[in-house]
C-alpha cells in the first residue's frame, strides 16, 4: 500500500489496517534518482512484503518540518520506521540485494 504524505487522514472511514512494515521514502521533487527510488522501493515491496507493508512518500520540499525532524542527511532516504530498530537506506534503491539486507529480509 502507498500513501502519499499530503493526503488527509480524517480519522473518517474504515479503521486503519496495521501493517507489518512501516516505511517512509523522503524525496526531493520530481528529481531523476526520487523517482528512480519510489519506482524500485515500490517494485522490492510488491516483490517480497506485498501486503505487509505501507510506504508513504514524503517530498521534502513539501513536508519540511518532517523532514527537519528526521534529520536528513541525503536524499532520497528510506527509514524503516517498523519493525523496530529504525533503519535508515540512502539511494534510489536500485541494489536490491542491498536494500533487502537493509530492510532485514530475506533475499
Amino acid at each position: 500500500m502507498i500513501k502519499n504524505e499530503s493526503q488527509d487522514n480524517t480519522g473518517k472511514g474504515p479503521a486503519v489496517k496495521e501493517f507489518e512494515y512501516v516505511l517512509r521514502l523522503y524525496i526531493s521533487g520530481a528529481s531523476t534518482n526520487s523517482i528512480k527510488a519510489v519506482n524500485n522501493i515500490k517494485q522490492i515491496c510488491e516483490g517480497h512484503i506485498k501486503n505487509k507493508y505501507i510506504l508513504e512518500v514524503i517530498d521534502v520540499h513539501q513536508q519540511q518540518k518532517l523532514a527537519e525532524k528526521e534529520q536528513l542527511i541525503a536524499l532520497p532516504m528510506l527509514i524503516r520506521k517498523k519493525p523496530l530498530p529504525e533503519k535508515k537506506l540512502i539511494g534510489d534503491m536500485s541494489d536490491t540485494k542491498k536494500v533487502l539486507k537493509g530492510l532485514g529480509l530475506p533475499d
